[in-house]
């Protein structure tokens, strides 16, 4: 690891308030309570009640979607998918993600195959999938990663020529959409995370987006312990169903998601046009025809920049500013993973030096243009 000294300048003034990562959105609590006392007034808390019923196809009909299916969390539902698709075996994924993708796949009894990813949007490197293709193998897990858009084209090519099933884990993608098109409408089945930290919040949450009303059923039947009818139970099934105040929140949630959407990519914005200068300091590229969410911001900090990662870390903490390293370490080196064949750094270069630069700078609607100004003063005060 670099370790350097300081560089001797002035440090930012040190404030009391602390600027965070990200912080939920929630509409005017006025809006919300109409929606709270009809659930107390109904006593319909859960099992697929009325907001839930609402929720679901508003929902579809804003994503532009086919079918969706409602859950408890983002989790449950990529779990839930992988059961729905009778997933086995092997699964090509990537080692630069939140835990959660990978961990789904032990739950159900399923062996991770790592493969490196692409430098200039920490996607899974498409053109290595190939090569990891065993008999054993039955689907690939790409991850839509800071809502950059995977090589879909080009993946489900793949998954065509070898008959393996295509599951976008899409967490990062909610409104992200290619030339018009929604990046949920790629693959068998992309799941979808509505956690509080994202840009669309159920408070906890998520779904399934499928293709069409027979694989719906299946994950609906799933979802809600295999039951078919009151006496009929077709499958091993767990518990994944929203509840009522989920649903009506996100119902809400609807109407202000594209406000906060906007301000997001305002500040990302501001941070492209401030930062793009600084030496060692790289911004992911924005592709084009892509709408972007603005959910992350990261930054890699380069071997041209005054401080290490950790040293700016370290500083952004001194100044009561809240980043973080996504993804640090690579999913690969945790302790369940590591002693896997392709979890070898040699491997997975990229994965591996990516991990070791990456910045997640503050982004929320609740952001000022004060914060923001701060957290490119830091920056800038040692480029």
């Amino acid at each position: 690891m670099r370790w350097n000294p300081l560089p001797p300048i002035a440090q930012v003034q040190v404030q009391d308030k602390p600027t965070y990562l990200t912080r939920p959105y929630l509409p005017p609590l006025d809006e919300f309570l109409p929606y709270l006392r009809e659930i107390w007034e109904s006593r319909r808390l859960t099992n697929g009640g009325p907001f839930h019923e609402q929720f679901e196809e508003a929902l579809r009909q804003y994503l532009r979607v086919p079918q969706v299916s409602l859950f408890a969390n983002g989790t449950l539902a990529l779990m839930t998918a992988l059961q729905a698709l009778r997933i086995t075996g092997e699964v090509i994924t990537t080692p630069y993600t939140f835990a959660a993708t990978t961990h789904a796949l032990l739950w159900n009894g399923i062996k991770p195959v790592f493969v490196d990813i692409r430098r200039d949007t920490c996607n899974v490197d498409e053109e290595l999938v190939e090569a990891a293709i065993t008999p054993r193998t039955t689907a690939i897990l790409p991850v839509h990663c800071y809502g950059n858009p995977c090589a879909s084209a080009r993946l489900q090519q793949i998954a065509d020529t070898y008959g393996l099933k295509l599951i976008y884990d899409a967490a990062h993608a909610f409104g992200v959409s290619v030339d018009g098109h929604s990046l949920l409408e790629l693959g068998d089945l992309a799941v979808v995370s509505f956690h509080a930290t994202k840009v669309f919040n159920t408070f906890e949450g998520g779904a399934i987006i499928s293709r069409d009303a027979r694989v719906k059923q299946r994950i609906d039947y799933l979802k809600n312990f295999g039951f078919a009818d009151e006496v009929t139970v077709v499958a091993p099934g767990i518990n994944g169903k929203m509840n009522e105040f989920q649903a009506a929140l996100g119902l809400l949630q609807l109407k202000h998601v594209e406000q906060t959407i906007a301000a997001r990519n305002e500040i990302d914005g501001r941070y492209r046009q401030a930062l793009h200068t600084v030496p060692g300091v790289q911004c992911l590229p924005c592709a084009d025809g892509v709408r972007s969410n603005g959910g992350y911001f990261p930054v890699l900090i380069g071997p041209d920049y005054p401080l290490s990662r950790d040293q700016l870390y370290d500083e952004f903490r001194r100044n009561n500013i809240y980043v973080r390293r996504y993804f640090f370490p690579p999913i690969s080196e945790l302790p369940m993973y590591r002693g896997l064949a392709s979890a070898a750094p040699a491997n997975l270069p990229v994965a591996t030096s990516i991990a070791k630069q990456v910045l997640c700078l503050p982004i929320h609607p609740d952001l000022d243009g004060q914060a923001v100004d701060r957290v490119i003063e830091l920056i800038s005060a040692f480029g």
